[in-house]
């Protein structure tokens, strides 16, 4: 039996050079004979047990790894406002759509600091930087555009992107245009409006307020010429009225007032604002 073996197993070793010399591939195996094991009439193992094995691959699996981190499971869309291109498009972004309450313009050109550092840019950077740590904790992110030299999306659309892919929560981020003496940020939360497409998550969207609001207080003081302590209810942004996840709005500091725009310039600044939106987002969801 073992000079049977023998024999057998060196055949097949040559039947394999020999094929492998030619250029001609293995034929492959497939699901059901992985399922299946050896041939029903094979009288004997191809390799003798006896001999040294050398490990094989892990056998197929169809189970996926389990993401790791707080942010597991979650989805959460973040929209950086505005868009790089649109400037150059007014006739596609001064369309109006509608907000449900009242017609908007589809987008507009955002608004920038004195020195000319622009909203797009800021809430591009932001979003980007805060993607990373929501995604470093396991958290599955989607934005609004891909670039900062497109046009749009319309504010429209912006909302159906966190609808159509049921985040867990929204979150679109922005830089005021305020008058120059007034500094702060602040969070725009949607009011209750009998029969919106929002009306379901008003309540859970105000607690998410909330969440931003304590974190954000962290790096800059709520603004001091627009809201209530930090936290704006609006009946007339379409972000908002037109969500069906919890949502809010961040305006993240007033670019035309010389404090807060050094601090949004500032890379570091940056960091440290996308550092708490993570952690407000991160205690609203968990």
């Amino acid at each position: 039996m073992t000079r049977r073996l023998g024999v057998r197993l060196v055949g097949a070793l040559l039947a394999l050079a020999s094929s492998s010399a030619c250029g001609s591939a293995p034929a492959p195996v497939t699901h059901e004979q992985t399922r299946a094991g050896p041939a029903a009439d094979s009288a004997v193992p191809l390799v003798d047990p006896s001999l040294p094995q050398i490990p094989g691959p892990p056998p197929p699996t169809s189970k996926v790894p389990a993401p790791r981190g707080r942010l597991a499971g979650k989805v959460i869309v973040l929209d950086p406002g505005h868009n790089g291109g649109s400037a150059a498009h007014p006739e596609l972004i001064s369309r109006l759509v509608d907000a449900y309450t009242q017609l908007k313009p589809c987008n507009t050109t955002g608004t920038q600091t004195d020195g000319g550092y622009s909203e797009h840019a800021f809430t591009w950077d932001v979003a980007n930087r805060l993607a990373k740590l929501l995604r470093a904790a396991g958290a599955t992110v989607i934005l609004t555009r891909s670039s900062d030299n497109g046009v749009g999306p319309c504010i429209t659309e912006r909302a159906a992107i966190a609808n159509r892919n049921h985040a867990t929560v929204a979150l679109s981020i922005h830089g005021d245009g305020g008058p120059a003496a007034g500094h702060g940020f602040h969070v725009m939360e949607p009011a209750l409006i009998a029969g919106a497409p929002s009306t379901a998550i008003v309540d859970p969207s105000h607690r998410l307020a909330v969440a931003v609001r304590d974190q954000l207080a962290t790096v800059l003081s709520p603004a001091t010429y627009i809201g209530q302590d930090g936290i704006n209810t609006r009946s007339d942004m379409a972000g908002l009225n037109l969500s069906r996840v919890p949502v809010v709005m961040v305006e993240c500091g007033n670019m035309r007032n010389a404090g807060d725009a050094r601090l949004m310039r500032d890379p570091a600044g940056r960091q440290r604002l996308a550092a708490a939106l993570a952690v407000g987002l991160t205690a609203f969801v968990t």
